[in-house]
């Protein structure tokens, strides 16, 4: 068979790459799609996959090259496929004979995956890793879901450089000074791309890794055990599936009073960073309009924030709202709280909302955020031919197994309603893999974290001050200010605060919240302190280093405990 040539791709406006790491040697047997290198371009990272089997003659480029489409990467001595894969997956790893679904179908599956966001992507790499032959269907180009491509990832990113940018401009109070920031907007739309591109790309890698099978198209329902794909080729695809996981996550909720016009966005069209707008609305003031807010008065916009509700942050404590709004009111013209839209109408000028409220003036805004909640995403897929039928806003019903009515069908992450959060679609894809797989496994986590990261972050778990579950005659609270912690001061985060909740009775922590710089990457031990069944002497008794902000938690236990020596005597 005649050698194959590997180069480097058109990859678009890219005129160069760089080689970030070349992933086999010469000689090297491979598989088909097995990654040969990896590249980086100004916008993403990109694996190139081997496009034969066989054994590498040579290699053309090493890591830390320059490249352009064209360059050849490596020469490949393709050899019979059939031998190949028998040399490269050992018997031991492939599924027994009774777990092999009818094969008088080409594309049939022991498991079929809808959506790959964190759940179905984890439920779809658990189980391939457990010996199943797997099918990823994902309806967008890029696999990752929500989390990667229009949420916590690009939010993320472009939460840092909020941060970054805010705490230059508070080094002017401790005499350091810079010159007042320039916005790049292209380059800033092109790092948050990066970021997405190598994250995605990464996915990617590994399905092909695990011989995870890709589909992108839309998935629906045929009957209990076939599914119709319509591709993204146009051609429509038949799979057959044993077993199939329901991932196909939320969408916002679109507020049906609002004109359909380009400056009215949900969270979505937000993180793609349109324009930045003299005057922006935010309408809801959970956590995904706090952190849309944040980004967006960071990079210059003046916004008034909207909230129905009694006030910001539902489910958290008042306390830690006060701390935060305090440390927020330069971002705001105003915060309306119970306060509805009555009317919108959008104009050359902008869009003109108007409030159901006397005494808040009408505005005029040049970007409008609806951010008023998430509805799971199930509608399309006709789930009625499996006889299932869905909550009212659209959830799906599950035992601990993550096993819906339909005892073959399984749903993970948000479909299966609140907490929609990714770390929470996680496990309960490998949950359902694992029971697939013929494994004991249940989702029986005790708490499950939730962080807004904003500036400051909050972080919260288990019961709180504000839960129905709280009472003072069953449950103790210990507070420790950060104005006593010797690094939140030199931080300047001295307005901060740590809190843990005691059920009185056993002495066991039952929750905590955290306000402050990291309290996102902190809440993870207050998580496992209350999963391991740990008390305040647990953890006031171990030694957290100082000078850190996590060691707020080992003090605010010692205060429980009444031995905290940071603090006046009780």
């Amino acid at each position: 068979m005649t050698n194959r040539t590997v180069v480097i791709p058109d990859i678009g406006d890219v005129s160069d790459a760089r080689v970030l790491e070349v992933c086999v040697r010469e000689g090297d047997r491979i598989a088909l799609d097995d990654t040969l290198v990896i590249l980086e371009t100004d916008k993403a990272t990109l694996d190139i996959p081997s496009p034969v089997s066989g054994r590498v003659i040579s290699i053309g480029i090493r890591a830390g090259d320059a490249g352009s489409p064209g360059t050849v990467l490596a020469v490949i001595e393709p050899e019979d496929a059939a031998q190949d894969l028998r040399s490269i997956i050992p018997l031991s790893s492939l599924p027994a004979a009774d777990q092999v679904p009818d094969e008088t179908s080409a594309s049939a599956f022991d498991l079929a995956v809808i959506g790959a966001g964190p759940g179905g992507y984890s439920a779809a790499f658990r189980a391939a890793d457990l010996g199943l032959k797997v099918v990823l269907i994902e309806r967008h180009e890029a696999l990752g879901g929500v989390c990667l491509n229009v949420g916590c990832i690009p939010s993320k990113a472009l939460l840092h450089v909020a941060a970054v940018r805010e705490e230059a401009e508070r080094l002017a109070s401790l005499g350091v000074t810079f010159s007042s920031p320039i916005v790049d907007l292209e380059r800033l739309r092109s790092f948050r791309s990066g970021v997405v591109g190598r994250l995605t790309s990464g996915l990617a890698s590994m399905a092909r890794t695990r011989r995870v099978e890709v589909i992108r198209g839309a998935a629906r329902f045929s009957s209990a055990n076939r599914l119709e794909v319509a591709e993204s080729s146009g051609e429509t695809r038949t799979i057959a599936f044993s077993h199939a996981v329901i991932a196909t996550g939320s969408a916002p909720v679109r507020l049906p009073f609002l004109p359909n016009d380009p400056r009215i966005v949900t969270s979505t069209g937000a993180l793609a960073l349109p324009f930045i707008p003299t005057r922006m609305l935010v309408i809801g003031g959970g956590v995904i309009g706090l952190e849309m807010a944040t980004i967006y008065s960071s990079l210059g916009a003046r916004v008034d924030l909207l909230e129905v509700g009694e006030g910001l942050l539902a489910g958290v404590d008042r306390d830690l709202v006060r701390i935060w709004m305090k440390r927020n009111a330069h971002r705001f013209d105003r915060i309306l709280t119970r306060t509805a839209v009555s009317a919108a109408t959008a104009t050359s000028e902008g869009v003109r909302v108007v409030f159901d409220r006397q005494d808040a003036e009408a505005g005029r805004y040049d970007l409008v955020l609806q951010a008023a909640g998430r509805r799971a995403d199930t509608g399309p897929l006709n789930i009625a031919a499996l006889g299932l039928n869905p909550r009212q806003d659209g959830t799906l019903e599950t035992d601990l197994s993550m096993r819906t009515a339909a005892r073959h069908v399984f749903a993970v992450g948000d479909v299966t309603g609140a907490p929609m959060l990714a770390h929470r679609a996680v496990h309960q894809g490998h949950v359902a893999a694992e029971t697939i797989a013929g494994l004991k496994a249940g989702f029986d986590a005790s708490v499950i974290p939730s962080v807004a990261y904003t500036d400051p972050e909050i972080a919260w778990v288990g019961v709180t001050e504000s839960a129905p579950a709280f009472s003072e005659t069953t449950h103790t609270v210990a507070r420790f200010p950060w104005a006593a912690s010797g690094r939140a001061i030199a931080n300047g985060a001295d307005y901060g605060l740590t809190k843990l909740i005691f059920e009185r009775t056993s002495g066991r922590i039952v929750g905590g919240a955290i306000i402050g710089p990291s309290a996102g990457d902190m809440i993870g031990e207050i998580c496992l302190a209350i999963e391991m069944g740990a008390d305040a002497v647990d953890i006031g008794r171990t030694i957290h280093p100082h000078p850190t902000l996590g060691e707020t938690i080992g003090l605010a236990a010692e205060i429980s405990l009444g031995v905290c020596t940071d603090m006046p005597p009780a």
